[in-house]
């Protein structure tokens, strides 16, 4: 997020005007598209984070899976490589630190097929993660809890697809079963946090 996109090449990486916007109907789509069952909440969750639509800070190059699955540490625990990049653009970079904090925060499920970094060892909390960020970015995080409960979103509407599959047979393997029931997990969390903020 520090990267100047013009600098390196990338001014024309992406289309940050409306990135936010933009996102929130691309995931309601695929909602759209994977909806098979009745999921109390998630409507409504779509529909407020619509309604508190933050103002983006300037554009960065926004990596789109930011978690912890997604780098390479060295030696020293410090970050070496940030890989996948396949979903990455110009947009929002406190999309990039609301699904981090998402991916940080506890289910409150043990044995979840889905896990976070919530406790282990090293991991900063939620709450350092965002203030980290700020202080070396000089970003303002006040609106995170917005970006944290589209992350919440964003991952039911994940699930809800994976779990939809699961159904008509197309993904088989172990904890596969029990992701439909994550979906309404993530929901609340996201309800939760958008109406923390």
């Amino acid at each position: 997020h520090a990267v100047d996109p013009d600098a390196v090449g990338l001014g024309d990486f992406g289309r940050p005007e409306g990135f936010l916007d933009r996102q929130l109907r691309r995931w309601g789509k695929q909602l759209d598209a994977s909806r098979n069952r009745e999921l109390a909440g998630i409507d409504e969750l779509h529909a407020a984070l619509g309604r508190a639509l933050p103002a983006s800070p300037a554009p960065t190059v926004v990596h789109g899976d930011y978690r912890l699955d997604n780098v390479l540490l060295g030696p020293d625990d410090r970050i070496r490589a940030v890989l996948d990049w396949e979903m990455s653009t110009l947009g929002d970079p406190l999309t990039d630190l609301g699904l981090l904090v998402m991916y940080s925060s506890d289910l409150g499920l043990p044995r979840s097929p889905v896990s976070t970094t919530s406790g282990a060892p090293g991991h900063p909390s939620p709450a350092e993660l965002i203030e980290r960020y700020a202080a070396r970015s000089g970003r303002d995080t006040s609106a995170l809890s917005w970006y944290t409960a589209f992350a919440w979103f964003k991952l039911a509407v994940i699930l809800e697809g994976i779990h939809y599959r699961y159904t008509l047979g197309q993904t088989v393997g172990a904890g596969f079963d029990r992701i439909g029931d994550l979906v309404p997990v993530f929901i609340e969390h996201g309800r939760t946090t958008l109406q923390e903020g």
